[in-house]
């Protein structure tokens, strides 16, 4: 971290800074809440958890090199220095918004209901054809998650990507007030966390609660093909990316290889040129257009775009595609919203050959989860999913709307452990076989089952 000293970290969360004075103006660099990923001369944040509390690793951390400690209670023993806050969360926020602004470089805020982590990876992969980006790691998109990533920028980092989740009013106002975005883009507004959202107007006014903190000189990029984001005015310059002919930045001609890729021309005012993503999925082109837009706005050219396209790598749980040898797996279980559902579904549906669905509940719909469930369902028919697998109190609606709608072969099991147990009889050799289902319901423990499935 540039600057950071445990007597400054003191100062900036007004803490007391508790243990060995000698080492007070030590440097430290980079921050994890997690014992297991202490670096050298990090800070370690003590939080407490559902499961552990913190405080209870703090001398481990010492031990495995970090130099401070942040605590909200006294730590006994304690073979470091720490500097003791009322909440450590608060803190960390404060010094994720003040280490963030000790840096004039471009950092992109990436929100939205669906595609949220593939866009920041797409967009971290143009960037880094240029320069040396910071991104958000796996999922750290909330208001932890993204103070840790910004206390990991440093003097070498070009640019930063920061995704930005929120499930509530006024969580992106808190996040925002960290990152201060110079470009933000937004994926889409979409049917979820309505149980605290309300409905899609909801949806829209927290999303953009990121343009309160940004400059007037900012930049917006929007899905043009989302009506509420083409007609919103985001009080700056706008970019909008999308399939639709009215788009800025739009793609054409778009085809898959196989699984191993996704080709499509991007169109700009300034002409055209050919893109090549290495991973499977469709939807994968329009994070393509919100990346290649930031890129252009920051000044790459069509040719660095494209080589920076070329090294994506899908995250874990998102849309990961592995051979089993038996079947081909596609992993996108760590989350579901209708949206994203319907997406996945459209890129299984363009494989040939047996098409495979394991759904579950999707979860913080309000008022509108039993329709959007059977929607669901009559969506996998119209598209005609070959095989679908609900699991889950509210996928039995799943299941109603596919066999009300025509669908092929259905199978609905309450819970995991019914499934584990017919699931041999269900999938044969050579099935495409998607999982998806919302973090809650923990369908990544279907994935080693699945992978063991042989003849």
């Amino acid at each position: 971290m540039k600057h950071l000293t445990p007597t400054r970290i003191a100062k900036i969360t007004g803490g007391e800074l508790v243990g060995d004075m000698c080492v007070r103006d030590i440097v430290v660099k980079g921050a994890v809440k997690d014992n297991r990923e202490v670096t050298p001369s990090c800070l370690f944040v003590c939080i407490r958890g559902a499961r552990a509390d913190g405080h209870t690793f703090a001398n481990s951390a010492f031990e495995e090199g970090a130099a401070c400690c942040l605590a909200e209670q006294t730590i006994p023993n304690a073979i470091g220095p720490y500097v003791l806050v009322e909440s450590t969360l608060e803190a960390v926020k404060k010094l994720g918004a003040y280490h963030r602004s000790l840096f004039d470089i471009p950092v992109i805020g990436v929100t939205g209901s669906v595609g949220k982590t593939t866009t920041k990876e797409m967009t971290a992969a143009v960037l880094s054809s240029k320069h040396k980006v910071l991104k958000t790691p796996k999922n750290h998109n909330n208001e932890l998650g993204v103070p840790l990533t910004l206390l990991s920028l440093d003097s070498s980092h070009g640019a930063a990507v920061i995704e930005m989740g929120i499930s509530e009013s006024g969580e992106m106002s808190r996040l925002a007030e960290m990152v201060r975005p110079t470009i933000s883009i937004i994926t889409k507004i979409g049917y979820s966390h309505l149980n605290t959202l309300g409905d899609l107007a909801g949806v829209l006014r927290a999303k953009t609660e990121i343009f309160d903190f940004m400059d007037s000189s900012g930049l917006a990029v929007l899905s043009g093909d989302d009506d509420l984001l083409w007609e919103y005015d985001p009080g700056m310059r706008k970019v909008t990316f999308g399939l639709d002919e009215r788009n800025d930045f739009r793609a054409e001609n778009i085809s898959t290889d196989k699984m191993e890729k996704v080709l499509f021309d991007i169109v700009h005012e300034s002409g055209r040129f050919p893109a090549c993503i290495p991973s499977y999925g469709g939807h994968l082109a329009i994070a393509a257009l919100a990346a290649a837009a930031t890129g252009r706005a920051l000044g790459l050219t069509d040719e660095e775009i494209s080589c920076g396209f070329l090294s994506y790598l899908p995250v874990e749980g998102r849309a990961n595609v592995r051979e089993t040898g038996y079947i081909t797996l596609i992993d996108d279980c760590y989350n579901a919203n209708p949206d994203s559902v319907m997406t996945a579904l459209e890129s299984l549906s363009a494989l040939p050959r047996r098409r495979v669905a394991i759904l579950g509940d999707m979860l913080n719909l309000g008022g509108l989860s039993d329709s959007m469930h059977r929607e669901i369902g009559a969506f996998a028919a119209r598209r005609s999913i070959d095989c679908l697998i609900c699991c889950g109190d509210m996928a039995a609606l799943v299941y109603e709307g596919y066999t009300s709608s025509g669908g092929n072969e259905a199978h609905y099991y309450p819970d995991k452990e019914g499934l584990i147990s017919a699931i041999m009889g269900l999938i044969k050799k050579e099935d495409a076989v998607l999982v998806k289902a919302s973090h809650g319901m923990k369908f990544e423990e279907l994935l080693p089952v699945i992978s063991r499935l042989r003849e």
